[in-house]
């Protein structure tokens, strides 16, 4: 694909940025090398020429640092913003009061847009100049030479016992839902008979546990403290009905004494299924 393809391209990708902007007033894009792609049609050839210049002086100078990824000058009539994309220079030339937000959100998304567009259709890097030498004869050969067959390859097949074949263990599946902790006021929980491994939950909450976990018999329940200490328990429904309430929890002193926690602190609790 000759350069004339590019250029046209460039040019009219050029003047569409314009006519969104119109605070862009003049556009340029040029390579590393100093040699000017295309520019606007506003803009005379020879101003073209002197600007690709003095840049590529600037340019050779920061070499020793780095290359040049974004140059800003700024005069009484304007500004100039020259930044690096794609292999290329682009150069953009603005009025002074021009929103630069939305000047630099057009450039920088439509213009390399528009590159791998065409990147794609030519199927060529932009930095090919020279047109193709290949010659006539030299095609006839490379026909003649696709032409011939190729030689039949030895197909060994491999016998099946030599790789023996790998194991894919299923996945397996929690037989349980993963239930949410619920937070719960800790009441005291005394008595002579009182088990001190054991805490007392609402009945109700209970059930709605074994509901969800198809009917299995909840047996204990993790206690965990907003410190992040936790306990196992087992755990049995209030007797009290007058305590009776999805918010409490009673609790033994040993375990409250584990947990580093007293009366009227809240915790978290969840089931445990075995």
């Amino acid at each position: 694909m000759k350069n004339e393809v590019y250029s046209f391209a460039f040019k009219s990708a050029l003047e569409g940025i314009r006519s969104v902007c119109p605070d862009i007033t003049h556009t340029l894009m040029f390579r590393e090398d100093g040699q000017k792609v295309v520019g606007d049609s506003d803009t005379p050839e020879t101003n073209m020429v002197q600007v690709v210049n003095a840049f590529d002086g600037i340019f050779k100078k920061a070499d020793s640092i780095g290359r040049v990824e974004c140059v800003t000058l700024e005069g009484s009539n304007g500004k100039v913003n020259v930044f690096f994309m794609n292999d290329l220079y682009f150069l953009i030339v603005t009025s002074t009061n021009a929103d630069m937000n939305y000047v630099n959100t057009v450039t920088h998304v439509l213009i390399p847009t528009i590159l791998q567009l065409v990147e794609k259709i030519c199927s060529v890097p932009l930095k090919s100049d020279s047109p193709s030498t290949e010659t006539k004869p030299e095609r006839e050969n490379q026909v003649e030479e696709k032409e011939k067959p190729e030689p039949l390859k030895e197909s060994v097949e491999k016998n099946p016992v030599d790789e023996p074949e790998k194991s894919v263990e299923p996945e397996i599946e929690p037989l349980f839902p993963e239930l949410p902790p619920s937070q719960l006021i800790v009441e005291n929980l005394g008595g002579l008979l009182v088990p001190s491994d054991t805490v007392r939950i609402d009945s109700e909450m209970l059930s709605q546990w074994e509901e969800l976990c198809t009917g299995k018999k909840i047996e204990k329940v993790e206690i965990e403290t907003f410190d992040g200490k936790k306990a196992t328990c087992k755990v049995k429904p209030i007797k009290d009905s007058k305590s009776d309430g999805k918010s409490k929890v009673q609790m033994p002193e040993k375990i409250q004494s584990t947990l580093e926690i007293k009366k009227g602190e809240l915790v978290r609790a969840k089931p445990i299924v075995e």
